[in-house]
């Protein structure tokens, strides 16, 4: 049995993958194209989810990087993460402009890494 559990997976990449109690998952928006509160909005919804699922919470994230595509689109998002983040749990963050992403409508995608919580649930489990 491997120590490292892998959700989601795909021949490329996988929704989340756990190891030592600490959850590694990427999110980009479900929609291309659209405004940078969009796109925010459903990036966070997307990585609550994830780590709901995963017996976790946006309290327990201990290191995000957030891709932007254009530093105009800072404020906004900030907006959106600083009301999403509960108050006195900002974990470790950068923020990077990039030249693109795979989509080029995305204008937004994040990286983070979580603890797991009490409630982890083992794969097969879900």
């Amino acid at each position: 049995m491997s120590d490292i559990e892998r959700h989601g997976v795909t021949a490329r990449y996988a929704d989340a993958v756990v190891h030592a109690g600490v959850i590694h998952l990427v999110e980009v928006p479900a929609s291309s194209g659209t405004d940078i509160r969009t796109q925010t909005s459903e990036v966070l919804a997307s990585i609550e989810r994830q780590l709901r699922l995963l017996g976790s919470a946006p309290n327990r994230i201990l290191m995000a990087t957030i891709y932007l595509t254009d530093f105009a689109d800072y404020g906004a998002m900030n907006a959106l993460w600083d009301a999403w983040i509960p108050s006195g749990s900002a974990p470790a963050r950068a923020c990077v402009k990039v030249a693109g992403l795979v989509d080029p409508g995305w204008r937004i995608e994040i990286a983070l890494s979580a603890a797991c919580g009490a409630g982890h649930v083992e794969p097969g489990e879900r």
